[in-house]
């Protein structure tokens, strides 16, 4: 069961201006049916600098999904290695925004990539087990 959503250090006040979207009046309805909660790595008790497959790993047991602009296969415990090892067909999906930039300079952009969020979090056991989708 999907509990709600988790920011990667690397996009934060990104998904800050997708959850003020998402929660605005246009949307607020729709949000609120979706029950969801944001999480931050301090409330799963991770911290700052914690390994990409462990969050990967948390957001999994936690039922959150992650949302990101890490695209990198660096080394072994990178997010792209973690999803490629240990996705299942039951995984939540990490969601990486295409352009974190344009997130923050263009809101029509941003209205754009919250939309397509929400649309993946109002179906989201159809997109278990796609390991990233990219917004929008």
């Amino acid at each position: 069961m999907l509990k709600g959503l988790l920011s990667d250090n690397d996009v934060r006040g990104q998904f800050d201006t997708l959850i003020r979207i998402c929660t605005s009046p246009a949307w607020q309805e729709i949000w609120q049916g979706l029950s969801l909660r944001v999480y931050t790595l301090e409330t799963l008790g991770l911290q700052a600098d914690a390994a990409d497959s462990e969050i990967w790993q948390a957001c999994q047991r936690e039922g959150l999904v992650l949302v990101t602009g890490n695209r990198n296969a660096e080394s072994p415990d990178s997010l792209e290695n973690t999803i490629r090892a240990q996705n299942q067909p039951a995984s939540f999906p990490v969601l990486t925004l295409a352009d974190p930039l344009a997130v923050e300079r263009d809101r029509r952009y941003a209205e754009q990539v919250a939309a397509q969020l929400m649309e993946v979090l109002f179906d989201i056991d159809n997109y278990r087990g796609t390991g990233r989708l990219y917004l929008p």
